[in-house]
């Protein structure tokens, strides 16, 4: 029984893996496509920004731009770096006073790419000078739509598409070039530090003090100070008075 799943799902796989080929070589039978692309010579486009950091809160920017101007930068992703003396700072590493220089390089670079079409058939119908109904190498039937000055490749002539019958073998080609422009744009941001302060220098400060006042005379005494007491002078004229009676005295007694 197991055998039996096995081999059921094993021919299961193999119709499938058919199926799958059959329907690619359909497709590769209906139209075969080529591309190839050249390049032109590349032009570049030099711009430098220059700008002071002003304030950062988080990452929220601030700058002054060179002609003066300031410019917020909000929501600053994590991922943006700047080059400082060779380290990679993010939005949390800049300080106010730093000096920074973004450097947008776009180069633009011309193309042309060309797209080769090819299918091979036999002409089933035809209705000029519109479509064209072919029968593929599959045995199936698909209409394409003629483009304007399409040519068919019959037995090595080229016809248009009122030349086409019933039953010719025909391989088509078409060609379209499409120009285009691949431009790429380069940034690179670059930045210094703010120069350090200036060392400390001793600073005099000179501090005006008024002149001292000169000292106040001294005033003068209207009268002297009565520093001498009564008592000596009531002395030296009671001691006079006594010798006085002592003279009067004796001059009597002589006489």
């Amino acid at each position: 029984m197991n055998l039996r799943n096995t081999w059921t799902r094993l021919s299961l796989v193999l119709v499938l893996g058919v199926v799958c080929l059959a329907f690619a070589m359909s497709l590769y039978a209906q139209v075969q496509t080529q591309s190839s692309t050249t390049s032109g010579q590349a032009s570049k486009e030099v711009k430098v920004e220059r700008a002071e950091v002003v304030y950062v809160s988080g990452n929220d920017l601030l700058v002054k731009m060179e002609d003066g101007t300031l410019r917020h930068v909000p929501n600053v992703p994590e991922s943006a770096k700047v080059s400082v003396n060779g380290q990679q700072l993010g939005v949390h590493d800049l300080k106010p006073g730093m000096k920074l220089e973004r450097t947008i390089t776009t180069t633009t670079t011309p193309k042309l790419v060309t797209t080769v079409k090819t299918v091979t058939g036999k002409v089933w119908h035809v209705a000029p000078p519109n479509s064209v109904v072919l029968t593929l190498e599959d045995g199936t039937n698909q209409q394409f739509t003629i483009p304007k000055g399409q040519k068919f490749n019959i037995d090595g002539q080229e016809l248009d598409a009122f030349g086409l019958k019933k039953g010719m073998r025909v391989s088509a080609t078409k060609v379209v070039e499409e120009p285009i422009t691949e431009v790429s744009v380069n940034r690179s941001l670059a930045g210094t530090m703010p120069p350090p302060p200036p060392p400390d220098q001793p600073i005099l400060v000179a501090v005006a003090r008024p002149a001292p006042a000169p000292a106040p005379e001294a005033a003068t005494p209207a009268a002297l100070p009565k520093t001498a007491s009564m008592f000596p002078l009531l002395g030296l004229v009671g001691l006079l008075s006594l010798g006085m009676s002592l003279v009067l005295k004796a001059s009597r007694t002589i006489r």
